[in-house]
C-alpha cells in the first residue's frame, strides 16, 4: 500500500493507528455488500488484522470473493472519508487475540467486557483474517 503524501496521508496513518473501529465490507453469495463494524489492528505497512467468530459469514465470503473494502466513519458532514481496498484471507499462523501484545494493548478492557476474560474473548473470536491493502482513497 502506498499511503498518499500530505495531510490526507497523515490522516490515513493516524486513523489506522488510533481508531478502534473500522467497517469491513465483504460480498455475499448473492452479490450484496455486507458491511460490518470490526475491531482491527494495522500492521505496517499494508496489513490489517481482524479476529472473527468461527460462525462469521464473512469467513465464507472471503473464500470465494476475497476482495474487500474497509472504511472509517466520516465526520457526519461529508468529510474525513478514508476507504481502503484489498484482499482478505483467513490465516492459521497467528496468535490468539489474548496473546497478541499489540492487539491486547489496543483492546484489553473491551476484550474483557465482551468475553468475561481475555481467554474468553479468544475463545469467542479465534479466527484471524489478514487484509492486504492495495488501494487508499478519500478526502
Amino acid at each position: 500500500m502506498t499511503i498518499p503524501q500530505g495531510a490526507f496521508g497523515e490522516r490515513v496513518v493516524s486513523r489506522l493507528r488510533d481508531d478502534r473501529l473500522i467497517w469491513l465490507t465483504t460480498v455475499g453469495a448473492d452479490g450484496t455488500p455486507q458491511p460490518n463494524p470490526v475491531w482491527f489492528l494495522w500492521e505496517e505497512p499494508s496489513t490489517v488484522l481482524v479476529y472473527n467468530r468461527t460462525d462469521a459469514h464473512r469467513l465464507e465470503h472471503i473464500v470465494s470473493r476475497p476482495r474487500v473494502s474497509l472504511n472509517f466513519d466520516g465526520d457526519g458532514k461529508g468529510s474525513n472519508i478514508v476507504v481502503l481496498a484489498g484482499s482478505a484471507r483467513a490465516v492459521d499462523a497467528r496468535p490468539l487475540p489474548h496473546t497478541h501484545s499489540s492487539y491486547l494493548a489496543k483492546y484489553e478492557a473491551s476484550m474483557i467486557r465482551v468475553g468475561g476474560t481475555l481467554e474468553g474473548f479468544s475463545a469467542l473470536y479465534p479466527v484471524a483474517i489478514e487484509i492486504s491493502i492495495d488501494r487508499v482513497r478519500g478526502f
